[in-house]
């Protein structure tokens, strides 16, 4: 096979397709395609023309103007930024501006102005208004849920047990028969918590004729701790002896004493004793007072009356104040005190001036009688 048929029948690849060529086409000179660079540059008159048309500011010596000329001429815009972009750098919430520079580096963050306090909104047009609508809105608050109370009557504790923190518990006790109620709610604490008493003190009162010891000591013990009865619902056969028992001595220290009231304060020289404590940890379960106490009451004949008991009686009618220095009853229940100190003050100098004007009046009327038998 000779030269000329080897090259007719080899097969070229080109955008037109796997075809064969002969070799005088293969032989034949192709002409070069015009480069950019051999067009002519634009004249004057055409660069004068496209500054009309407000096209951006090049550079003469740029290779790229006849290009951009032609796009110009066509009608086709040239390079815009985006809406996007705009708003990009544009935006408040960007802390890098759209004006710093690359080649520095350098990032400016916009400073961001400090907010003012906005004033809570007035509520009526005066002064007068505002006061009463903030006055308002104070009293629909609860104002027991403002003070601080002792550690262990917490928010989610019984709302009886609170409002017996807030009201009895600490304060100072001078009747006898609530003195007696007190001390026998406290020996029901062998059974019972303060809470489970509480709900129950209508039934205990209704049970022990309102804890008047007079009228408790003549209760019949058979009927009361029968079965089936009320009574036996709320403390056990024992604890319902005691409390009858109880009874019937505290008739007793009232006849040597004149009152329990004087047997018992006169533990503590008439006045309560003030623990300023600060934690619950230093609250103590019982005291050597509480033990006189104790020993005094069993040897007259009290039942049930241990040191531990002793002590949470003292507690609860004020005898001793355990309020926590931080709890807002600590200086109530030492104001109570106070006043009632001074109101019994005032009543012995009354009873002394009316002593005294009684006894003037029966030294005048003797002097009158013994005046008329000379005459």
């Amino acid at each position: 096979m000779n030269l000329a048929e080897s090259e007719s029948l080899r097969p070229v690849l080109g955008p037109a397709g796997n075809t064969a060529r002969s070799v005088a086409e293969a032989r034949k000179p192709v002409a070069k395609q015009p480069t950019r660079m051999d067009k002519k540059s634009p004249t004057l008159s055409e660069i004068s023309e496209v500054k009309g048309k407000k096209s951006p500011t090049l550079s003469p010596d740029s290779k790229l103007m006849p290009s951009i000329l032609r796009k110009q001429r066509g009608g086709d815009k040239v390079f815009r930024p985006s809406l996007s972009m705009n708003a990009s750098c544009s935006s408040d919430a960007s802390t890098d501006s759209c004006r710093s520079r690359a080649s520095t580096g350098r990032i400016v963050r916009r400073s961001v102005p400090n907010l003012r306090r906005q004033s809570a909104p007035r509520i009526g047009g005066s002064e007068g208004g505002n006061v009463d609508s903030l006055e308002a809105v104070e009293s629909s608050f609860d104002g027991s849920l403002m003070k601080k109370r002792c550690a262990w009557v917490t928010p989610n504790c019984d709302p009886c047990y609170a409002a017996f923190h807030d009201e009895e518990w600490g304060v100072p006790v001078h009747d006898d028969r609530k003195l007696f109620e007190l001390l026998s709610l406290s020996t029901a604490l062998a059974e019972l918590t303060w809470p489970a008493i509480l709900n129950k003190r209508h039934m205990f009162r209704d049970v022990f004729r309102d804890f008047d010891p007079v009228e408790v000591a003549k209760l019949n013990e058979k009927k009361i701790t029968a079965a089936g009865s009320s009574a036996t619902s709320l403390l056990s056969e024992l604890k319902l002896r005691v409390i009858i028992e109880n009874a019937r001595q505290m008739c007793r220290v009232i006849e040597e004493f004149g009152s329990f009231d004087q047997y018992i304060w006169g533990f503590v020289n008439h006045k309560p004793t003030v623990g300023h404590f600060r934690y619950p940890r230093q609250v103590p379960i019982k005291t050597s007072k509480a033990d006189a106490i104790s020993k005094d009451l069993v040897k007259r004949g009290f039942r049930g009356v241990g040191p531990t008991v002793v002590y949470s009686f003292m507690q609860v009618a004020g005898i001793t104040n355990d309020h926590l220095i931080s709890c807002f009853r600590f200086q109530d229940c030492i104001s109570a005190e106070c006043a009632r100190e001074k109101d019994d003050s005032v009543k012995d100098k009354s009873e002394g001036k009316r002593t005294e004007d009684e006894m003037d009046l029966g030294v005048a009327a003797d002097i009158s009688s013994l005046s008329l038998s000379r005459d």
